[in-house]
């Protein structure tokens, strides 16, 4: 497991996140307790799987599986701390709101940056910087 920050633009209003690297043995005493599929998002850059997770001693942890290309195993697993993890909660849920606004006034054609887009930006960087840290 190795920690590193990932630090986002101004524009995205987002303080610097503290983000965990796991490898797989991580992963497995993270999960001995079990887990939980909160959701899930498909981008351009990769998909990914939100769960949070139980240890055996009961400590929970907030993670993401990334997945890029057909790829059976994943690419990576990011655990975060509640707060950053809680940000991509309500960003997802944000979205399903955005969408159901979006539906009901649908003279709209032009792209629009959505709360999912934005998630999507922010999980580009946490990879981008994650892809140089090795576990």
């Amino acid at each position: 497991m190795k920690a590193f920050s990932v630090k986002f633009h101004k524009e995205d209003r987002v303080d610097a996140m503290n983000v965990l690297k796991l490898n797989e043995e991580d992963f497995q005493r993270a999960t001995e307790g079990g887990t939980r599929h909160l959701f899930e998002l498909d981008t351009n850059i990769g998909f990914f799987v939100y769960f949070d997770g139980v240890d055996e001693n009961g400590k929970e942890s907030y993670m993401v599986l990334h997945y890029e290309g057909e790829e059976e195993e994943p690419d990576a697993c990011y655990a975060f701390e509640l707060k950053d993890f809680y940000q991509f909660a309500a960003l997802h849920l944000n979205d399903l709101e955005f969408n159901e606004e979006l539906e009901e006034d649908e003279e709209e054609d032009e792209e629009i940056y959505t709360p999912i887009h934005h998630l999507a930006h922010l999980m580009y960087h946490i990879i981008e910087e994650g892809k140089t840290i090795e576990v």
